[in-house]
């Protein structure tokens, strides 16, 4: 894997979600965890993707730089089915599927 160069930082990594070789995030849980989904609505949203990708929406690497491009704050607050919400919000919106936020819903 190659690193991207922060505008700060030539040759590190330059968004959130890389957080391989930080420090001060805490132990990495490597629990083993046979539910997949922790609640319903994550679920709903994993088969709400599945139809989107399959549909053509959207792709599943358009997905992951979705997650990607979250505010830094925001990123390490959510859960991970709560980053895809947000990730999927945000390419629906892009492709004027939903509307932006703060735009009405009519």
């Amino acid at each position: 894997m190659t690193a991207r160069a922060g505008p700060d930082q030539p040759g590190r990594v330059a968004r959130i979600h890389d957080l391989g070789g930080m420090e001060g995030f805490g132990a990495v849980d490597v629990t083993e965890d046979a539910e997949p989904f922790h609640a319903d609505w994550e679920a709903r949203l994993f088969a709400l993707n599945t139809a989107l990708v399959r549909r053509g929406v959207y792709g599943l690497d358009e997905l992951r730089d979705a997650v990607e491009r979250l505010d830094p704050a925001t990123y390490l607050r959510c859960s991970y089915y709560e980053r895809w919400y947000l990730a999927m919000r945000l390419l629906l919106a892009e492709r004027g599927v939903l509307p932006a936020d703060g735009e009405p819903d009519g």
